[in-house]
């Protein structure tokens, strides 16, 4: 990936990256412990057409990791002004897992800001813990090779082999200063903070949910919730894919995101 840039948060540095002028933006969100480079596959099928913009949230990648708890309204004000700082209206929002939840609470609080939401197996519906988060909290503190390689491939759904990029990157980054206390807060600052119907049915944006068919993290029957709850919502499941379909099978996710893109009067 080109284009990184830095922008100062809430007295935080936040890197991103940028790609072309339209006029139509989109910002990818990645999920808890990932960074932009998460995206990175699916980049090449949005840029062309799209305004791209891909920040590593704080406390992940390479943004400052401030001391504090990563609490979802923490992030969400983050969300929030970093879209007021570049200066962008009515953007498309795609958020994967915790990444997910955020852009649902942005999106509730600040409806003006978005145009359209699409969430991939977004967090913050699930009751109980699963052996894939479970596994992937483990890797997260002490991730060796055989840990994270385990883990990543554990959270596929098929235990599909996982590159040893995907392997090295992670554990590059969580052994970053702070980075291992900011994600345990995610984790423990979250855990009470879930999304209810009643709070969904306050979504006035089209949105569009994928999950995939495998998903060990947060299985896929969560999705009802949003198909059910969220007025204007389409759902794809999307076959042989696990937690990240998106880095899974970023040709089809890409294609189904751009087919619901270009729907100009879905919901009417």
């Amino acid at each position: 990936m080109q284009e990184e840039k830095f922008i100062t948060i809430q007295e935080n540095k936040i890197r991103y990256f940028e790609y072309g002028t339209s006029s139509n933006p989109i910002i990818f969100v990645h999920g808890l412990g990932a960074s932009a480079e998460r995206w990175e596959h699916v980049i090449p099928y949005f840029r062309k057409n799209y305004r791209i913009i891909v920040p590593d949230m704080p406390g992940f990648g390479l943004s400052d990791k401030p001391s504090i708890d990563y609490t979802i309204d923490f992030f969400v004000r983050s969300l929030s002004e970093f879209i007021g700082n570049l200066g962008i209206q009515n953007s498309i929002l795609i958020g994967s897992s915790l990444g997910g939840q955020i852009i649902v609470e942005l999106t509730i609080a600040e409806p003006k800001l978005i145009n359209k939401m699409i969430l991939v197996s977004p967090s913050g519906v699930v009751n109980y813990s699963t052996l894939a988060l479970n596994a992937y909290i483990g890797a997260a503190i002490s991730p060796t090779q055989k840990n994270v390689k385990n883990t990543f491939s554990m959270m596929n759904g098929q235990n599909k082999e996982v590159g040893s990029q995907t392997v090295d990157e992670f554990i590059k980054r969580i052994n970053m200063p702070n980075a291992k206390k900011a994600f345990l807060s995610a984790i423990i600052s979250n855990r009470e903070s879930k999304i209810s119907c009643e709070k969904l049915a306050n979504v006035s944006v089209p949105s569009l949910v994928i999950w995939g068919e495998y998903d060990p993290v947060i299985p896929k029957e969560n999705a009802d919730l949003f198909f059910s709850c969220i007025k204007n919502c389409k759902f794809v499941e999307m076959k042989g894919c696990g937690h990240t379909p998106f880095v899974e099978q970023p040709q089809k996710f890409s294609k189904i995101v751009l087919e619901f893109l270009e729907e100009k009067q879905y919901g009417v």
